[in-house]
């Protein structure tokens, strides 16, 4: 499960996701991808889930890029709790994700492959995604 090493601080503001993403919103590695539609919270378990299923289905070819990270702390308080005493526990790690923002990559794989691979990928998350393609991506003819 992704999370970071080390934080600065344990606990962190919830803040706002305001608008479409300015930066992480072009492909930068592979020729294909899958690119959020709505503003979320993804968790490490949700991108490990992806990770797994496009691995599966691309019978470990090819390879693969996960653009986010999720390094910001979520607390909760436990179940029955009076409101007050403070903050609640950290209990894990999102990556906020806003519209626009590619979230997984590939490449080495046939065109067909991809987009059945980033498409069992993007069910496991809670956000509707788009199947993207490299401008300049040309299938090889063998």
């Amino acid at each position: 499960m992704l999370q970071p090493k080390k934080t600065k601080y344990r606990r962190q503001q919830k803040g706002r996701m305001k608008g479409n993403a300015q930066r992480g919103n072009q492909l930068a590695f592979g020729s294909f991808g899958i690119k959020a539609l709505e503003e979320s919270w993804i968790t490490g378990r949700q991108i490990e889930a992806a990770r797994q299923a496009i691995t599966r289905y691309m019978k470990r070819e090819g390879q693969i890029w996960i653009r986010i990270f999720p390094d910001k702390p979520i607390t909760k308080k436990p179940a029955e709790v009076r409101m007050g005493k403070g903050k609640g526990a950290p209990e894990g790690f999102v990556a906020p994700v806003t519209p626009g923002r590619i979230i997984l990559e590939a490449e080495g794989v046939p065109y067909e492959v991809a987009r059945e691979a980033l498409r069992l990928g993007a069910q496991k998350l809670p956000i509707t995604t788009k199947f993207v393609v490299r401008r300049d991506y040309e299938e090889k003819i063998n």
